[in-house]
């Protein structure tokens, strides 16, 4: 199990909902979630890379966003079947928590949550960490077993087991391309300046959008809602912008040196990215959640097992070789977070020999244009909801459902090797 998940147990047993020992402020836990996920989602976006645009990528994008769609479906049509029978009150975003919790992690699914208790959502930060939370129990409890039952079946064994790395000393030299080690700056401050630049630039965009877009009544106050729930997504297209101009800047000479370290990058957004998953599982409040834990209960099982045999059916259609490597991958990823797909990746494929962990950073990034019809839909019924206007309930499964089978079709029109 990730220590971070680890740690966040830890956390939850020993904080004010359990034993009580260590009297942590739940509210400050939900605030590191919110910016953690935006800070490591900059430091990813701003690494230097080579830009991947192969058929395999594109459909693993794909991939990845039919199951935001898939989950979406069985969210909302699940919540509008409480509303209609056990829990009329259930706030209908409810269901809408679960792409975003396992698709995307706790960070975007407490942003929104959060958001959406300003609309009548009560303790809604707190139901996106408890789905999110559920989601790792998935990739863990349900992943591993599935894992190894496979590569027993196939008479594999775990390459986990046998995993030796090597380790070569720190060497105090510099990349040709990149900033001196002699310089006044050490190699770290450039990296959280940038990162300082991008997070404020996101902060007064979407500040200079709330007081534009709130007077417009019920459809602006809702809107700039949405916006704060969707920082890490414009912090990390911000961060994009920054990459490519950088790009642009070394090519013509602008730049003499690139000032970012892909290494350093990685460690800001996996050590963001470790708290963020510990702080979203110690934050869960259990008497917060309480009243909705049958529907959250029903929604996250069935996610995690529909989610499971839609990727089995799905990657041994889109990939021709690897499958086992690729499912345990995109499985872990998107119940979890990508740490988590790493984690059960690295059980078959521990030097990431395979194209696997390509598949999930460079699908990752695609990903995030392909998903962005998500951030609008998820958003629809919400509107309806505050107006009153139940027939965009419809309109939000007919959508998900539309894109969901464009997605499909343009994966199985053509297997790629």
């Amino acid at each position: 199990m990730p220590t971070a998940i680890l740690a966040g147990f830890i956390g939850m047993l020993l904080g004010p909902e359990v034993l009580g020992i260590v009297p942590f402020d739940q509210a400050i836990l939900g605030n590191i979630v919110y910016h953690a996920m935006a800070i490591g989602f900059i430091a990813l976006s701003l690494k230097s890379r080579t830009r991947e645009t192969s058929p395999i990528v594109l459909k693993s994008g794909m991939l990845i966003v039919s199951v935001y769609m898939l989950q979406g479906i069985i969210g909302i049509v699940l919540t509008l079947i409480f509303m209609a029978s056990l829990k009329p009150d259930l706030f209908v975003g409810f269901g809408l928590l679960l792409p975003l919790g396992y698709g995307q992690g706790p960070g975007q699914a407490f942003s929104m949550g959060s958001q959406w208790e300003k609309l009548g959502f009560q303790g809604g930060g707190n139901i996106g960490l408890t789905i999110a939370t559920f989601g790792f129990l998935w990739a863990i409890l349900i992943g591993i077993p599935f894992m190894n039952y496979h590569l027993k079946r196939h008479q594999l064994k775990a390459k986990a087991d046998t995993l030796h790395r090597e380790r070569s000393p720190y060497l105090a030299q510099s990349e040709p391309d990149e900033l001196p080690l002699g310089d006044a700056l050490d190699h770290l401050t450039p990296q959280i300046v940038l990162i300082g630049i991008v997070y404020l630039a996101t902060y007064l965009s979407i500040l200079f959008l709330d007081h534009l877009i709130s007077p417009m009544g019920t459809f602006g106050k809702t809107f700039v809602t949405v916006l704060w729930g969707m920082q890490f997504n414009i912090a990390a297209g911000y961060a994009i912008i920054v990459r490519l101009i950088m790009d642009r800047w070394l090519k013509k000479g602008i730049l003499k040196r690139d000032i970012t370290n892909n290494y350093l990058l990685q460690r800001i957004s996996g050590g963001v990215f470790d708290y963020m998953i510990t702080a979203a599982i110690a934050a869960i409040s259990i008497s917060a959640v309480q009243q909705y834990w049958l529907p959250t209960v029903l929604m996250t099982t069935l996610g995690g097992v529909v989610t499971l045999y839609y990727l089995k059916f799905m990657v041994k259609r889109v990939y021709q070789k690897n499958t086992l490597e690729n499912l345990m991958g995109f499985y872990g990823m998107l119940t979890g977070t990508i740490s988590t797909g790493m984690a059960l990746l690295r059980g078959t494929d521990p030097e990431f020999d395979t194209d696997a962990a390509s598949n999930l950073v460079f699908g990752s990034a695609v990903g995030m244009a392909f998903g962005t019809p998500l951030l609008v839909i998820i958003n629809i019924p919400i509107m309806g909801y505050v107006d009153g206007n139940t027939s965009l309930y419809g309109l939000t499964i007919g959508l998900l459902a539309g894109y969901l089978s464009l997605l499909v079709w343009l994966m199985l029109r053509r297997r790629q090797a």
